[in-house]
C-alpha cells in the first residue's frame, strides 16, 4: 500500500473467489446455466477463474464489453442491453466471430436487424417484471407477438426466450422482500414459458439480478441466471440481505488529507468521480461508504458510527467515532466500502489486489 498516491480500488481476491465458488456451486444444485453478467468485474484475469469452474459464457452491457471478453477467448455473449442500432458494424462484426445474443424491447429493432444482419444472432425478449425500466410488460401480448412475428420470419434471428432483470429487488430490505420478488417474476417467466413452449420448444428463461440469486432455493422452470454484483457485493447488498459485510471483497483506499477534531470529521482524497454517488439511508441519514481501517492483505470490518457522509467532486467527507479518528493520520489511507461496488469499478482503470498485484481492467 505503500505506493498508493490516489483513491485507487483494493481487491481480496480470496473473498471474491470465495464468492464466485458459492454461485458456481449454487448454479450446479439447482441445474441452471449460470452466465454471470461481467459489466460488475470488466477484467480478464477475474474472467479467466470463471472458466476455471467451468463457466464458459457470459453476459455484458454493451458492445465494446463484448469486444473486451471476446478478445479473451469468450465466444458465447449475452448483451443484456437493448440493442443500440446505430451499432450494427460492431454488431456484424462479433456475430461473424462469436454466437452473440442481442436484447430487443420492441417489434422495430428486430425489423432494423433483419434487414441489417450479415450473421445470425440470439435473440432474447427483455420481459420487465416490475422494475419498471424497459422491457415489454408480460400482459402485452400484442407487443411480444410482434416481436415474435419478425423473428420467425428473420433468416438471421434465432429467438432464444425471455430475459428480465427484477432490479426492483434493490428496493428489499430483507430476506422475505428479496423472495417475494424472486417469487412474482419466475412465477410470471413460468407462465410465459407455458404459453410459448409449443411454438419455440427451446426457449429460455433468463433472469439476472444479485439479490434474487444469492437468495432463492426455487428455481422450477428457470433455464438459466446472470447475477452480476456477487463477485464483489457492496454496502446496498449487505442492507438488502444478500451478503454479510464479510463478503465485500473490494474497497477504494483514498488518501487522508486532513482531520478536523471540532467535528470529528476526516477529508479523504475520493469523491463522487471515484465512488459514484450512489447512497444510502443508514438511521435516517445519508451516507456514501462505510470507512474500514486497512491492514495488511485487507481491511478490518466498518466500525459503527462512522459513515462517509457526503461527497463533492473529488473530496469525501468522513464522519468518525473518536476511536475511529484517532486511528487515521494525515497523509495515510483509509478504507471505503462502496454502497455500489458496480459503479465504483467501472470508473476505475485497474485493481490492486491485497497481496500487491495490479490486475488491468476494461
Amino acid at each position: 500500500m505503500q505506493n498508493i498516491t490516489t483513491p485507487t480500488v483494493m481487491l481480496n481476491w480470496p473473498v471474491a473467489q470465495a464468492n464466485i465458488r458459492r454461485m458456481v456451486d449454487k448454479a450446479k444444485r439447482h441445474g441452471l446455466h449460470l452466465r454471470p453478467h461481467f459489466k460488475t468485474i470488466q477484467c480478464h484475469q477475474i474472467a479467466r477463474y470463471f472458466k476455471e469452474l467451468g463457466v464458459h459464457t457470459c453476459a455484458v452491457s454493451s458492445l465494446s464489453m463484448a469486444e473486451y471478453f471476446a478478445s479473451d477467448g469468450w465466444d458465447d455473449i449475452t448483451v443484456a442491453f437493448p440493442v443500440n442500432l446505430r451499432e450494427m458494424e460492431t454488431i456484424n462484426d462479433l456475430a461473424g466471430k462469436i454466437s452473440l445474443n442481442l436484447l430487443i424491447v420492441n417489434a422495430k429493432s428486430a425489423a432494423f436487424l433483419n434487414d441489417k444482419l450479415e450473421s445470425p444472432v440470439g435473440i432474447f425478449i427483455k420481459i420487465d417484471v416490475g422494475a419498471g425500466r424497459t422491457g415489454l410488460l408480460p400482459e402485452d401480448e400484442i407487443g411480444i407477438e410482434s416481436c415474435l412475428n419478425e423473428i420467425e420470419k428473420a433468416k438471421n434471428l434465432v429467438f432464444m426466450g425471455f430475459l428480465t432483470h427484477a432490479g426492483h429487488s434493490y428496493r428489499a430490505r430483507s430476506k422475505a422482500e428479496v423472495l417475494k420478488v424472486h417469487e412474482e417474476t419466475t412465477a410470471v417467466l413460468r407462465a410465459l414459458k407455458k404459453k410459448y413452449r409449443q411454438r419455440f420448444p427451446q426457449l429460455l428463461l433468463s433472469p439476472g439480478d444479485t439479490p434474487t440469486c444469492s437468495l432463492a432455493e426455487n428455481w422450477d422452470g428457470i433455464d438459466e441466471i446472470r447475477p452480476g454484483n456477487f463477485p464483489f457485493y457492496d454496502v446496498m447488498q449487505v442492507q438488502i440481505g444478500s451478503c454479510e459485510m464479510k463478503n465485500i471483497a473490494v474497497a477504494l483506499a483514498c488518501p487522508i488529507v486532513a482531520k478536523h477534531a471540532d467535528r470529528q470529521e476526516v477529508i479523504i482524497y475520493g469523491g463522487g468521480v471515484h465512488l459514484s454517488k450512489d447512497r444510502l439511508l443508514s438511521e435516517g441519514q445519508e451516507m456514501y461508504g462505510l470507512p474500514v481501517f486497512l491492514k495488511e492483505h485487507g481491511w478490518e470490518m466498518p466500525e459503527e458510527g462512522c459513515v462517509v457522509k457526503s461527497l463533492s467532486q473529488e473530496h469525501g467527507i468522513i464522519h468518525c467515532t473518536p476511536s475511529f479518528f484517532e486511528k487515521l493520520e494525515i497523509g495515510g489511507l483509509v478504507g471505503i466500502l462502496p454502497v455500489h461496488s458496480c459503479m465504483m469499478v467501472d470508473i476505475a482503470k485497474s485493481y490492486l489486489t491485497t497481496d500487491g498485484q495490479v490486475w488491468e481492467k476494461m
